[in-house]
């Protein structure tokens, strides 16, 4: 069968294709060859700028630039081709890029292609851009448009009280928008931090320590270049000491920065659908769509569902990569490089999630008879207030005498507050300001 969303054996590229398509152009086996292409091209005319007297005439860097900006589906086809022949992925970058030295009639300069490197001072660099460029481009407007759409609701219902659940019981009224206020603070302290942290590159040689450029070219400071190359051209930070590999700690630092922001959507997306089965939001009704097979009357809040078990596939996978990433045997080994190959699945899941969040949260109709009633059913909430002000005027015990009001009557209505408040040795005054306290107004600052 060829590949296509029906036969593709990840729903990644299946099921969700149409969700997740945008990544094909960073973590794609093309986008990979292209940003490699990219890397070395790069590194060719840097070499060229550095003074090398045997590229000193070097005058077409368009045309150079070109094999990049026009690498096409035929050209990875190419570089596929090659590495049957090679049994390896970046020499065969390194035989089409000499092909195209070629084609341009420069083929005297090809051997500075790939000059002193290994093949992980280009993985190193290609695939750490290639992660920011996803990042810049997919992930920061994806997640800054949840938390503009959070906003924009916990504004619209910044006065909408609502009661609070702690350990699932009643408890002291709060608001419907500042709950969501509180998702918005969390995500955007996460988000915050995560753009904090660089974009780590190894570029250095075979054993990070520039040897092979050292050995052929002793007068020139091969660290002020690699520096240069990798922090002003490329736009990353290059990791200063190095084994053959990148340490990947700040990689990991990304992925639990991600993992983070994923734990917050989780909660989210369980306590809206918490409220959902409380009925204090009703979903649109779209027409033609089925909520069970069985059961007809049923909309299920299946956006939240679908976030949350994508969110947890996406952390399991983030949480493996920056758990193995930074461990490496002596200099080097083998194992970071087919996990590389996977940084793009649990974007992917977190894509999907954000999606299916954003979508549900359209749904959302607030049912504001839903929210007022389990108020009303709740006036046993108002003795923390009541409480709190006779601790404040001095009155003995209070909190037992409520305790004993709460836990002993079966109904707790506004009719036994007030009737117990008019029990209570206090001035009219006091019994009048204890009294306009109701489930509704009792909602803090």
């Amino acid at each position: 069968m060829s590949l296509s969303p029906l036969t593709a054996v990840s729903p990644i590229d299946g099921r969700y294709h149409q969700a997740t398509k945008e990544l094909a152009a960073y973590f794609s086996e093309a986008a990979l060859i292209k940003y490699r292409v990219f890397i070395e091209i790069e590194y060719f005319i840097a070499l060229a700028e550095s003074g090398i007297s045997q590229l000193a005439d070097l005058s077409n860097q368009g045309d150079l630039r070109a094999i990049y900006i026009n690498f096409s589906e035929h050209d990875a086809q190419r570089v596929k081709d090659l590495e049957k022949v090679t049994n390896h992925d970046v020499k065969a970058v390194e035989y089409f890029i000499k092909e195209k030295f070629d084609a341009l009639g420069i083929a005297d300069l090809k051997e500075f292609i790939h000059f002193g490197l290994t093949s992980q001072d280009i993985n190193n660099t290609a695939i750490p851009y290639s992660w920011k460029d996803a990042l810049n481009t997919v992930y920061y407007p994806s997640v800054a448009e949840l938390i503009g759409e959070l906003a924009k609701m916990a504004e619209e219902w910044k006065a909408i009280p609502m009661l609070a659940k702690t350990h699932g019981q009643p408890a002291s009224p709060t608001r419907l928008g500042k709950e969501l206020a509180v998702f918005v603070e969390r995500l955007q302290t996460q988000l915050d931090q995560l753009k904090t942290i660089p974009f780590s590159a190894k570029f250095g040689g075979a054993t990070g320590n520039f040897n092979a450029h050292h050995v052929a070219y002793p007068a020139s400071d091969w660290v002020t270049f690699g520096n240069r190359f990798v922090n002003e051209i490329l736009g990353l930070k290059r990791s200063q000491k190095t084994t053959q590999i990148e340490h990947y700690d700040n990689f990991a630092a990304h992925c639990d920065g991600l993992k983070r922001i994923n734990n917050i959507f989780i909660d989210l997306s369980r306590d809206i659908w918490a409220y959902i089965s409380m009925d204090y939001f009703k979903q649109q009704i779209i027409a033609g769509q089925i909520g069970s097979s069985a059961m007809p009357h049923k909309v299920n809040p299946i956006d939240f569902e679908n976030a949350e078990g994508n969110l947890g596939l996406a952390n399991a996978l983030f949480e493996h990569l920056s758990a193995k990433l930074p461990v490496s045997r002596l200099q080097r080994d083998l194992t970071d490089s087919t996990v590389l190959r996977n940084i793009g699945v649990p974007f992917a899941h977190t894509l999907i999630a954000f999606k299916s969040i954003m979508r549900g949260l359209k749904k959302l109709i607030l049912n504001e008879t839903a929210l007022r009633a389990d108020l009303e059913k709740n006036w046993a909430v108002v003795a923390e207030a009541i409480q709190t002000i006779l601790r404040r005027e001095g009155y003995p015990q209070p909190y037992e005498a409520l305790k004993d009001l709460t836990r002993t009557n079966s109904i707790i209505n506004q009719e036994a507050i007030a009737t117990f408040i008019d029990g209570l040795a206090i001035s009219e005054v006091l019994k009048e300001e204890l009294k306009a306290i109701t489930p509704w107004n009792y909602t803090g600052v």
